[in-house]
């Protein structure tokens, strides 16, 4: 089923007063929220350079932080994996170790600070898995049906007390970039602010279509923000090169909810030795920088504590 038009740009509001955040309106209604061409061509061939190089370091295994065909959800141990061809992510692409890290100038502007709100947290690549399912009759590299933090075992009680209803003030964003057209992201509009319904509870795993299912269409340097409980499912298509820079932001708000789905990733063994000095001194530097300190405190507040993962698979 083909995407309708943006949800940002549907003109269901007659009131004469503008929407001052249609993309936030968007999001909050249907649950995700497209934006087209974010990044100018000279930004798209400099950011294709960086991930053909660093998905070719991968997967020869220069780089063990990686998402592994036949796991779905963290954690992934690489050294599991005999050909480094079949993995499906990059992970922690502002890790200080990161193969080919280089410093830049940076935007050098700007006087305004840190608003003091936003809490960095994910930041990965999702990637073609090399020489998965291309031989005839295999089937297309695929993720099952899921709501990042919220086990399809849930009851419905369970999931409408864990969902964010359209009233409520939202605490993060997940967002995809891709930096090739990219329509592997199917979702279900309106679901992150609902319990599933009998079809959806009842689907099976790798349900090609279930009612009202939309398939988001990316083309290079477009973005998508969505809710990460919105019911969703990956499917590659993998004849086609799929670099898609993934991740997620917060906010200080959400800090508990938020603690692990972010945790389980790992970022807290490195966070404190992230590397911003190739964004200057300007805005970007303050903002990344007071983003990074949350991220820290967040760390720090689950010192000890086992956050657990998300769900199992």
């Amino acid at each position: 089923m083909s995407l309708p038009p943006p949800p940002e740009l549907e003109t269901t509001n007659t009131s004469p007063t503008p929407d001052p955040h249609p993309h936030l309106t968007a999001l909050r209604t249907h649950g995700f929220v497209t934006i087209p061409s974010l990044l100018s061509p000279q930004e798209l061939t400099a950011l294709r350079a960086a991930a053909s190089n660093l998905t070719a370091v991968a997967r020869a295994g220069g780089w063990p932080h990686v998402r592994t065909v036949g796991k779905q959800f963290p954690p992934w141990d690489a050294s599991l994996v005999p050909d480094r061809a079949g993995i499906w992510g990059v992970q922690h692409l502002l890790h200080p170790g990161l193969p080919g890290g280089e410093k830049g100038d940076g935007d050098g502007d700007g006087e305004e600070e840190d608003d003091g709100e936003l809490t960095m947290e994910l930041f990965n690549m999702l990637v073609r898995p090399a020489g998965v399912g291309v031989a005839p009759g295999d089937r297309p590299f695929e993720l099952r049906w899921h709501r990042d933090d919220i086990p399809a075992t849930a009851t419905a009680e369970e999931e409408l007390a864990r969902l964010k209803g359209p009233d409520d003030k939202y605490v993060h964003t997940q967002w995809n970039m891709p930096l090739y057209d990219d329509d592997s992201l199917i979702v279900i509009p309106g679901s992150h602010a609902r319990a599933r319904t009998d079809e959806e509870r009842n689907a099976a795993p790798y349900e090609e279509h279930i009612s009202g299912q939309v398939r988001v269409q990316l083309k290079a340097g477009d973005v998508v923000f969505y809710d990460n409980n919105i019911l969703h499912r990956g499917v590659y298509d993998v004849t086609k090169e799929r670099m898609t820079l993934h991740g997620s932001v917060g906010h200080v708000e959400g800090s508990r909810e938020r603690a692990r789905n972010v945790l389980q990733h790992g970022v807290g063994d490195w966070v404190d030795r992230c590397d911003f000095s190739a964004l200057g001194e300007g805005r970007q530097r303050k903002m990344a920088e007071g983003m990074r300190r949350r991220l820290v405190q967040l760390g720090r507040e689950n010192e000890g504590k086992d956050v657990g993962f998300s769900l199992e698979g």
